[in-house]
């Protein structure tokens, strides 16, 4: 498996943030992102870049799986 670059760091970081955020939010209805930020334009900047990590994420293991093949 090859070494991550700096952009799978911040990929991943994000995805746990989103993975964290969103536990919270099943288990306590506590939106951390939201406390945190609030509800204006940094959130959302947050939230968009959560979900470009989780699209990553998904092209990322598409890769891994055809290369193992």
């Amino acid at each position: 498996m090859s070494k991550m670059k700096f952009y799978d760091w911040i990929a991943f970081a994000l995805l746990v943030i989103g993975g964290i955020n969103w536990g919270l939010v099943g288990l306590l209805n506590f939106n951390l992102v939201s406390f945190l930020l609030g509800s204006g334009l940094l959130a959302k900047i947050v939230y968009v870049l959560v979900g470009i990590a989780g699209i990553f994420g998904i092209i990322t293991i598409f890769k891994l799986i055809k290369k193992d093949k």
